[in-house]
């Protein structure tokens, strides 16, 4: 799966959804459910400033190498994954973290099923 960010239409626009989160403890990793043979997303902040968005894959999905111009982190919520960012390879597994630097290149592919948070700082 190729993974385009979002740049443009940011609204603050409150989502009905994602109010309902606010105020309240939350266990990430169950807001995202796998789906056999994907790659599933939720999105739970929006702003203009970045986002949070959570991701389930399915064992041996991915994102394809892609850019973004800004900072991102990963977070490994459950499971395992393989990482490459900047010419580097990484095996993550839950409770690690990666800082993906603007414009460098990155990828990542499941090696089991595994969910991730991923923060994205527009500004």
């Amino acid at each position: 799966m190729e993974y385009k960010p979002e740049t443009t239409g940011m609204t603050e626009k409150p989502d009905k959804k994602r109010e309902e989160l606010k105020g309240k403890v939350l266990h990430l990793k169950d807001l995202v459910s796998y789906q056999d043979g994907s790659v599933a997303s939720r999105m739970i902040i929006n702003r203009k400033a970045g986002s949070v968005t959570l991701f389930s894959f399915d064992e041996n999905e991915g994102l394809s190498e892609h850019t973004a111009p800004y900072d991102a982190t990963v977070t490994i919520l459950e499971g395992e994954c393989e990482v490459w960012v900047g010419g580097q390879t990484y095996q993550m597994k839950e409770g690690d973290t990666i800082i993906f630097p603007a414009n460098a290149p990155h990828a990542l592919s499941a090696i089991t099923p595994f969910k991730m948070s991923l923060t994205m700082i527009r500004e």
